[in-house]
């Protein structure tokens, strides 16, 4: 029976994609990280490409910070903040992120690797989470029509839910969601590209 037979098929391929994301995120994360070393140790980091890299890692760090203190998971439709500009702040910030870190290692391997990842873990989340949305929240309709799924609009979107307390920043949900692990975590991979190298070119000394 093909799709336009049954209206259910046309959900099956999320949950369908999801039991395989699950399956490979694992496997995908630890080839990520083996392909990241190996990367490494085959080239320094250059200074030059380690700076601009900062281009994308701190406002991707930034724009996950600040939709974390929006964001009020299962309770409401966020459309203030970052959700005012692209109903997915936390994953753009993610892919700014990635780009970084790949462009600081300036490897190709390493940024379609991560394109790949994401391509096929992200995709059936955020249709996953759209279908919740749209089963949830009457007005996510008209939220999809005014705020793009991913790439921002310049101006944000006024909507008449708006008010004064959805409208504000909360340290207490930045915190709660506990989004400074995403700062720790770049520290530490910029770490990794400072002063972990020359331990790599050690032990690959040794090997040969």
């Amino acid at each position: 029976m093909n799709q336009s037979q049954n209206p259910a098929a046309g959900q099956d391929w999320i949950a369908h994609w999801q039991r395989i994301a699950r399956r490979i995120r694992v496997p995908l994360g630890f080839m990520t990280a083996a392909l990241y070393l190996y990367e490494l140790s085959r080239n320094a980091p250059q200074p030059a490409a380690m700076a601009w890299s900062l281009a994308l890692v701190i406002p991707g760090l930034w724009l996950r910070g600040y939709a974390a203190g929006y964001v009020k998971k299962n309770r409401e439709l966020t459309v203030t903040g970052p959700y005012a500009h692209t109903r997915n702040p936390l994953y753009l910030g993610s892919i700014l992120i990635a780009g970084g870190f790949a462009l600081a290692l300036l490897s190709w391997p390493i940024a379609l690797v991560l394109g790949f990842g994401f391509a096929i873990i992200y995709i059936p989340v955020i249709a996953s989470e759209e279908r919740f949305l749209r089963a949830t929240f009457p007005e996510f309709d008209e939220y999809c029509r005014r705020v793009p799924r991913l790439i921002p609009r310049l101006t944000p979107a006024r909507f008449s839910t708006e008010d004064g307390e959805r409208g504000r920043f909360s340290w207490e949900l930045y915190l709660k969601h506990r989004e400074y692990n995403a700062g720790i975590g770049a520290a530490l991979l910029y770490l990794s590209l400072l002063f972990l190298r020359p331990g790599l070119g050690a032990i690959i000394q040794k090997l040969k």
